[in-house]
């Protein structure tokens, strides 16, 4: 299966990064390079763009892609919590702009045998690095009930969870769950019918959650914004694309701490912390696309961009 995955929001990426001749930019989701293209075009000459993802389809898409229009950039394979490191070793220079496309690609749910779809039947697997040693079916044949349970509520926010996960070890008594097919049936079954009828496919909640525990997801991110404020040059800019309200909400809560000041308690007469804001917010809320670019690719209907700029030093 060929690697095809549509860039979303891609205008706005580009008029918030503003790529421009000569700048160093990094995707630290590089996918199948639909963004760092266009990134890549408009920062030469001499511009570069450093691209990172986990998933070797997406790297070799990704540098056919970006040959297309130029040969100043560079790919590594690697999780984005070691971006300090990558940048260190492979450029050793602050960034211009970096961008994260959060979430799973178009070609990884279109791919049966990767398992993180509800749609197909496939092995129970949802790694997006496939070196990684934990699948999806390792944790819903080995977790406890109460983890299990505390996994699909906290990174599914279902509120049928403990049910759920009632039912999935009800069900590995009797055999191994090794199939997306086995789990979504498991899931159905668990949830209320009345509540299978409306909203979205009962599963999908669970395969979130399952997905992102897999890949630590939500683990990872505020170390790497962390690391992004670090690499950024005074005046470059991060942009952050996410796709559920958990990392929406880690990206907002950053960017809000990120570009306070003194958090001294208001009783004390003068600062005794020393902390200056490091961002400035560039967007107010969250920039979502707009209903054409939804027609055309409905899985950009829950996308939300935020953006902020590094502040010089005082």
């Amino acid at each position: 299966m060929e690697f095809a995955h549509t860039p979303v929001l891609l205008r706005e990426i580009i008029h918030y990064l503003k790529p421009r001749p000569g700048g160093f930019y990094i995707d630290c989701t590089v996918g199948g390079g639909g963004h760092s293209r266009e990134i890549l075009r408009l920062c030469q000459p001499g511009g570069f763009v450093l691209g990172i993802d986990q998933d070797d389809a997406a790297l070799a898409a990704a540098e056919k892609n970006l040959r297309a229009v130029g040969s100043s950039f560079r790919l590594v394979k690697s999780n984005f919590v070691h971006l300090a490191e990558i940048v260190a070793r492979e450029v050793g220079k602050p960034a211009d702009g970096i961008l994260f496309d959060l979430g799973v690609s178009s070609y990884q749910l279109d791919a049966e045998e990767r398992g993180f779809s509800y749609r197909y039947d496939a092995p129970l697997d949802m790694r997006m690095d496939p070196q990684r040693e934990t699948t999806a079916a390792d944790l819903v044949n080995n977790l406890e009930e109460k983890e299990l349970a505390r996994i699909i509520r906290q990174y599914g926010e279902e509120r049928f969870a403990a049910e759920i996960a009632r039912a999935i070890v009800t069900a590995r008594r009797k055999e191994p769950i090794t199939t997306t097919g086995q789990l979504v049936e498991i899931v159905k079954r668990a949830i209320p019918a009345p509540a299978r009828r409306t909203g979205p496919h009962p599963a999908r909640r669970t395969f979130q959650a399952l997905r992102i525990a897999v890949n630590e997801e939500l683990t990872v991110l505020e170390k790497a914004l962390e690391q992004a404020v670090a690499v950024l040059k005074p005046g470059g800019r991060v942009a952050v694309i996410s796709f559920h309200s958990l990392e929406d909400r880690i990206v907002k809560n950053f960017f809000s701490s990120m570009a306070a000041g003194c958090i001294c308690p208001p009783r004390l007469p003068v600062c005794t912390c020393g902390r200056k804001p490091q961002l400035k917010v560039i967007t107010k809320g969250a920039v979502i696309p707009g209903a054409e670019e939804v027609a055309a690719n409905p899985r950009a209907r829950s996308a939300k961009l935020r953006v902020a700029e590094k502040l010089a030093a005082e």
